[in-house]
């Protein structure tokens, strides 16, 4: 009997080193790996700007509205996209197209179907809150009034967060369309966990198509 309590009180002890080791490089590691993978996607983007401004789809206007819409449209999945900027949480992520497993782990990513960022509509980036780069951990220190920038190919676009909210998993509704320019940030809630989801809506108040939301509106 004290043999077998032995070798339980050792499988144990050991179970937990193991646990720690593979919590510690889910968390530290997957961060390290993801600096170099960001820094990466953020000098390419730069990079390929001039080229992504000259082929452009032509300025939209409506007969009714002589605004101007810079139109732009994504990539293929996993294409770097745009950059964001949250000041006050001093972050610089680049943004890539898609949501799933693979893109995530590069950096946030635009959920398909929602508006692109910059144009009219709901835009919807997910990204992780613990792990691979961490891009969303901080995102419940926002406040309403907080500034958010998106660099794109046809300029720089600032968004002010008007609310945060925690919902369920399946609460798509966030994802909606919107009128106006919408910004939505989604991570997982509580740190750590993925039992909710944390949503920060963030408006668009100045940028290229600025002139055309405010036309646009009733």
């Amino acid at each position: 009997m004290r043999w077998l309590i032995r070798v339980l009180g050792w499988t144990m002890v050991w179970s937990g080193f193991f646990l720690l080791g593979y919590v510690g490089y889910q968390v530290g590691a997957t961060n390290f790996l993801n600096r170099g993978v960001q820094a990466e996607a953020r000098e390419g983007f730069r990079a390929a700007l001039p080229d992504r401004q000259q082929t452009l789809p032509p300025v939209v206007t409506t007969p009714d509205n002589p605004a101007l819409l810079h139109r732009e449209e994504g990539g293929a999945d996993g294409d770097v996209i745009a950059l964001l900027r949250i000041p006050k949480l001093e972050i610089e992520q680049a943004v890539f197209q898609g949501t799933d497993t693979e893109i995530l782990k590069q950096g946030p990513g635009q959920l398909a179907g929602t508006a692109f960022p910059g144009q009219p509509g709901n835009s919807v980036l997910s990204g992780h809150r613990t792990t691979y780069g961490a891009p969303f951990f901080a995102l419940d220190d926002l406040v309403a009034g907080d500034e958010i920038l998106v660099e794109t190919a046809v300029g720089i676009h600032t968004y002010l967060v008007r609310e945060l909210v925690i919902v369920s998993p399946f609460d798509v509704w966030v994802a909606e369309h919107r009128e106006g320019a919408w910004l939505t940030l989604t991570t997982c809630n509580p740190i750590g966990s993925a039992r909710e989801r944390l949503v920060v809506f963030a408006e668009m108040t100045d940028g290229p198509n600025q002139e055309y939301i405010l036309a646009l509106a009733p």
